[in-house]
This record gives C-alpha cells, structure tokens and sequence, in this order.
C-alpha cells in the first residue's frame, strides 16, 4: 500500500526555519517525483517545490531562495527545508508523488495527510 507522511510542521515566528519531512512507504520514491504543495486558508492548493528521481528540483517563486528541497534515498525520505518564513507561508502543506516533472497537480499519483505550519508572532 503507497503511502506518503508529512512531518516537522508546527508553529515559527517570521524569519525563522523549519524542515518538514515526506516519508514514503509501499513503493520505492527514489524512481519518482516528489512534489510539495500548499493550501492555505480560503485559497486554492498551489505547488512549492519538486524533486525528479535524479535529483532535479524546482521552486516557485514565491519560495525560491529560501526553501530547499532534498531528498535521502535510502531513508525513502524528501524533505523541505523552509527558511526565512514569512507570515504568507502559512498554510496546510502536502507531499505527493508522480511519474513526471512539474507542479501540475494532475502529474501526482499519490498524495499525503498533510502538515500544518504557521507563521506568525
């Protein structure tokens, strides 16, 4: 059974950092793309980041230079790192996975529960 379970949110003040973890079982994450997305209260899910099985990445750019997406192969893991967050940044962030590149939703398969970060003061 595919399976995909985000971590490591929780609640930071602006300008501080956190790392979440997407931790993937039932397959092998290593040969597909892993995706980060968000939703934020009221608004409509929109994609963060991604990573290709060869280590490709890409960002949006509304997060571009302050995450940073990686991923640990033999831990089945991708992680997000998210520093100098902004108050905008909260919102419920998801993980999933695809067989293609990109932050089309409709390139994901699988998705996760999600996690909840929160910036704010």
């Amino acid at each position: 059974q595919v399976q995909l379970v985000e971590s490591g949110g929780g609640l930071v003040q602006p300008g501080g950092s956190l790392r979440l973890s997407c931790a993937a079982s039932g397959f092998t994450s290593l040969y597909y793309v892993i995706g980060w997305f968000r939703q934020a209260p009221g608004k409509e899910r929109e994609g963060v980041s991604c990573i290709s099985s060869s280590g490709g990445t890409y960002y949006a750019d509304s997060v571009k230079g302050r995450f940073t997406i990686s991923r640990d192969n033999a831990k089945n893991t991708v992680y997000l790192q998210m520093n100098s967050l902004k108050p905008e940044d909260t919102a419920v962030y998801y993980c999933a996975s695809g067989p293609s590149f990109g932050l089309a939703e409709n390139r994901y398969n699988y998705w996760g529960q999600g996690a909840q970060v929160t910036v704010s003061s």
